[in-house]
């Protein structure tokens, strides 16, 4: 590697006596801290990386903004994760790190079963019979989760719970509005709040999730605890299908062609799959009418346990 490649910062301080940016200098405490635990001097450890010492210098002062690259090659050298490197809070303390350790290497099935154990020792998980009474249905939009789980509430006798509903109404703008005034993070915020009230407020429920609720594990983990959950399938073309005849263009956003937004559909839909199978049964839409939909549904739910 060509050690000229990379930028030389200054060793001080910014100009100015300005504070460091936090980020840059958590990143140079931590690399100097598993530099100590490896009982590796500053020269050996780059040596080892293969990086300038003087660049390296500045990473752990908290003035050189390292790239992805550099950042890996200190990983490999200090034999750990990037995640432990940037600070992750899974390699924060000895613990975090044993119990990685413990889980490294595990397939689904026992990772599955690891996930149970802790929910059961921490999470509060709700009894098979409270679960039974909250039905949540979970997938991507165009599933039927909202024509669906109206007409199952109302068959069962239960509230109905919109969720997407229950943020705007938290937040006191759209969905839209919440994502560009406040960013996602402030969204994931409202969307737990809401899980949470609508699963303390109702002792049984149909509840219609976000089709991204899967992508925060903590309100994923919550609504698996609580509610008997059920993945509502449907091929690509129909989800497709059904938003734009909603009156809903988001996949089309940026005059982008069918075929562009059906490859953005159909890779939100891969990268997802895994989670929404973590749900206690799977009712597949295609190709139904909506009453059987509705009746195959309610069937699937009497004959489905909980858990």
């Amino acid at each position: 590697m060509d050690l000229s490649a990379q930028p030389e910062l200054p060793e001080t301080s910014p100009a100015g006596g300005e504070a460091k940016d936090p980020f840059l200098a958590a990143l140079g405490e931590r690399t100097r801290a598993l530099r100590a635990r490896r009982g590796m001097t500053r020269k050996s450890l780059a040596k080892a990386a293969e990086v300038s010492e003087r660049h390296l210098a500045n990473v752990e002062m908290g003035v050189g903004n390292a790239s992805v690259q550099f950042l890996r090659q200190l990983a490999l050298a200090l034999d750990c994760s990037l995640a432990e490197l940037v600070g992750d809070e899974s390699a924060s303390s000895p613990e975090w790190l044993m119990i990685r350790e413990i889980l490294r290497g595990r397939g689904e099935a026992e990772l599955a079963e690891a996930r149970a154990a802790l929910v059961t020792m921490f999470g509060a998980p709700a009894s098979d019979a409270a679960r039974r009474q909250r039905i949540a249905l979970i997938g991507l939009r165009g599933a039927g989760k909202s024509s669906l789980g109206r007409a199952l509430a109302e068959r069962m006798r239960v509230p109905f719970v919109e969720l997407n509903r229950r943020i705007e109404a938290l937040a006191g703008c759209t969905l839209s509005e919440i994502h560009s005034l406040y960013g996602p993070a402030a969204y994931r915020r409202y969307e737990r709040r809401a899980l949470e009230e609508a699963i303390q407020g109702n002792s049984r429920a149909v509840i219609a999730t976000p089709g991204g609720i899967v992508s925060d594990p903590g309100a994923f983990n919550l609504l698996l605890a609580h509610c008997r959950t059920v993945w509502l399938q449907a091929t690509p073309e129909e989800h497709m299908g059904r938003v734009l005849a909603q009156g809903d263009t988001r996949p089309m956003a940026g005059n982008r062609g069918n075929a562009e937004a059906m490859n953005d559909l159909r890779r939100i839909l891969e990268s997802r799959a895994a989670f929404y199978s973590k749900a206690d049964a799977v009712f597949d839409t295609s190709g139904q009418g909506f009453e059987a939909a509705l009746d195959g549904l309610e069937r699937l739910l009497r004959d489905t346990p909980a858990g």
